[in-house]
């Protein structure tokens, strides 16, 4: 037995509070402001008896289970032919440290064990639950996840949804009456965005009150749900989902869930992002970014219409702009000349590189520049050499019905050992013959079916598989960046966070399209992972038309970059964009690795702050023309407790707001930080699709302005 004891594991800024019952029992005690040591109320719900429950009602365990008194949504289901189904998990032992708390639950009945570990990771904390199979007798397990506490005086479930095109539409709604679910079921994460959510207490903003957020470090099917559990609040459950069959444990064998990342902000969604942000480049820190080099992408420049000639003219373009990465994408390889061949045939076209990629490789690198390729390695065409060969290594290959096509491509089958030794094999030979300093790893369809070799799903073992792949790879080529790709940013979550450099947030490159999408995107994720391109006019998602400013602006606080064809812009546009590139490369120490704000002023403007106590650069901007004379104020609460704060307009993409003269560039105005935060921010006017650009220093800082 383990003595009853209420432990509290904190960062910084808020505490879980878990308690060890009289019973053994591990429950949920809080989650939220931080919380000092010392003697805690009584468990409210084991008081009181109402009619129609039982006389001791059960609080929310940190692993709860079904069939013993908790109606609230399990954490653990699983059983033996049907059998052991209802456990009744117990604390058999703890192992605490000043920030870390460990405890193993079992059920010897039933033959389950469950440990369960939470830990710091950045400004969040990070739970990790086991699951063990301590009978005889396989364990057919239904459901791993992790259930969290919310209060009662939470109020509205902020989420994510979206498709291709059109990734991370945000969502507010209230707290459900009966229950919310969010499910993905396409073998990954998803267009709407990592699996996560923020949760606001009543009267919370962009940066005052309460918000609890969590996310999944997982990459496949997943569920996230918010139920009502009476009187004690909501709970929260975060955790992948296993098909009919999928998950069978033998004696001693184990699964663990997805980690899931929490935090909790008193200073709005605001502090919840930033908490999200340092968890994440905390989870990433063996390999610590690079300041981000200006990145060129071929795709939208030439599609598939590739040949050595026209691929090294497309270099010496994007390096007479001061790109400093070069990525070759899609087209290059084996009969790829449409999306119908070659995939799977990771070698050079022989018509179209007769030398193979060397020569452009060598080009790139001759004008200083990274080389970086494309790849989609899950994947293959039924018309390639691959296919023909061992068209059994694709998912679903035991189907009797014909296997559905998307993109014209089918899914290898990742978890096959045979198929992973294949395709370590054939990069393990482009990175060891090529100077490629990158891969764009790319995933173009859902996975259907998901049945592996023997016949059972296998979307679970898919995910476990290409993080394997993508490990060795790393471990082998660590000077190699990679990004993550998914027909744009179906494929954007903490489990990816940890092994990517960069993801490809989406395939629309339209800027006022990418707004929303890319403010979603950093609910989440830090900027400086966050492919953000300079795209054509007009744009090949949508056919709207943007000014070069306005289009460079949206795409200056991510991994800037550029795909667009630089032979089809006039010299004053070419002038405007080696502009923008200058730029970037003297602000992005700013941009990256800082502190980031969100936040809405009136009237439909949106605004984005980086950096860190004393020197910020916002961005301002507004897609719709607005509906008042002049724009209101904008207040900026990051800087309410500096002195003195010296403003000065670095660029607008508003030609109106240029010709005015209180938006010259150059021009100071001095404020003190608290007029900013109470009274705001004094703009130009501007139209719609338009940016400005503001960098705020301050005035005791004695430093020169970036720009």
């Amino acid at each position: 037995m383990v003595e009853a004891a209420r432990h509290i594991i904190s960062t910084d800024e808020f505490s879980f509070v878990v308690e060890i019952t009289a019973d053994n029992d591990l429950v949920w005690r809080h989650w939220g402001t931080k919380i000092d040591s010392g003697p805690l109320p009584p468990q409210s719900s084991t008081q009181t008896r109402t009619t129609f429950s039982l006389d001791t009602e059960v609080p929310m365990a940190v692993v709860p289970t079904s069939g013993f008194g908790w109606f609230g949504p399990p954490g653990v289901r699983c059983h033996r032919d049907g059998r052991q189904a209802g456990q009744r998990l117990k604390v058999i032992s703890v192992a605490i440290t000043a920030t870390t708390f460990d405890a193993v639950l079992c059920d010897e009945s039933c033959g389950v064990e469950v440990i369960v570990a939470i830990a710091p990771q950045g400004a969040c904390l990070r739970i990790a639950t086991t699951l063990r199979n301590i009978g005889d007798a396989p364990l057919s397990v239904e459901k791993l996840a992790a259930v969290l506490p919310l209060p009662p005086h939470a109020k509205t479930i902020v989420s994510f949804s979206g498709r291709h095109n059109g990734e991370m539409v945000e969502h507010c709604e209230p707290m459900p009456a009966q229950g919310w679910y969010r499910e993905q079921r396409a073998g990954l994460t998803g267009h709407g965005g990592p699996p996560g959510l923020f949760v606001l207490g009543e009267g919370s903003d962009w940066d005052r009150g309460d918000v609890w957020a969590a996310q999944l470090a997982w990459s496949g099917n997943h569920r996230l749900a918010v139920e009502p559990v009476g009187a004690d609040g909501w709970a929260v459950l975060l955790g992948a989902t296993y098909g009919p069959g999928e998950i069978t444990l033998a004696s001693d064998e184990t699964l663990s869930a997805p980690d899931v990342i929490a935090c909790y902000s008193g200073n709005g969604r605001n502090g919840a992002i930033q908490g999200f942000h340092e968890a994440i480049r905390s989870g990433r820190r063996s390999r610590e970014l690079k300041p981000r080099p200006v990145h060129f992408n071929s795709w939208e420049s030439v599609y598939f219409d590739h040949d050595e000639g026209r691929m090294i003219a497309l270099v010496e373009s994007a390096a007479a702009l001061g790109v400093e990465r070069f990525v070759l994408d899609d087209g290059w390889f084996r009969g790829r000349t449409t999306d119908r061949v070659g995939l799977g045939d990771w070698s050079a076209d022989p018509v179209r590189y007769p030398r193979g990629l060397a020569p452009v490789a060598q080009r790139v690198k001759e004008l200083g520049m990274e080389f970086g390729l494309w790849v989609e390695p899950e994947m293959v065409n039924p018309d390639s050499d691959l296919y023909r060969q061992h068209p059994d290594w694709v998912l679903g290959a035991t189907e009797v019905a014909p296997l559905p096509l998307a993109r014209h491509q089918l899914v290898l089958d990742m978890a096959r050992e045979e198929v992973r030794a294949h395709l370590f094999a054939a990069l393990s030979s482009l990175l060891r013959e090529l100077p490629i300093s990158y891969l764009k790893w790319d995933h173009n369809r859902a996975l259907a079916p998901v049945s592996g070799a023997d016949g059972c799903g296998s979307a679970t073992a898919q995910v476990r598989a290409t993080y394997a792949l993508w490990d060795r790879l790393r471990a082998a080529f660590p000077q190699v960046e990679m990004e993550a790709c998914a027909a744009g940013g179906g494929r954007i979550d903490a489990g990816f966070a940890a092994r990517a450099d960069r993801f490809w947030t989406s395939d629309n490159i339209d800027a006022v399209s990418r707004i929303p999408i890319q403010r979603g995107f950093l609910h989440f994720m830090p900027p400086e992972m966050m492919g953000a391109h300079v795209g054509a006019s007009p744009s090949h998602a949508t056919g709207r038309t943007q000014s070069l400013d306005f289009r460079a602006m949206i795409a200056l606080p991510g991994h800037f970059g550029i795909e667009l064809a630089p032979d089809r812009l006039g010299a004053d546009e070419r002038e405007r964009l080696t502009h923008w590139v200058t730029h970037f490369k003297l602000l992005r120490d700013t941009l990256h690795n800082t502190a980031m704000w969100l936040g809405e002023g009136s009237d439909g403007l949106r605004w984005q702050a980086h950096g860190e106590a004393r020197h910020f650069l916002l961005l301002v901007t507004r897609t719709e023309p607005s509906r008042n004379g002049r724009e209101s104020p904008l207040k900026l609460p990051m800087v309410a407790d500096i002195p003195h704060m010296v403003v000065r307009l670095l660029a607008s993409s508003d030609r109106a707001s240029r010709s005015t003269r209180t938006a010259n560039a150059n021009e100071e105005q001095h404020f003190p930080g608290r007029w900013l935060a109470a009274h705001g921010l004094p703009l130009p006017h501007l139209s719609g699709e338009s940016a400005v650009l503001f960098e705020l220093v301050a005035s005791t800082q004695g430093r020169d302005t970036l720009i």
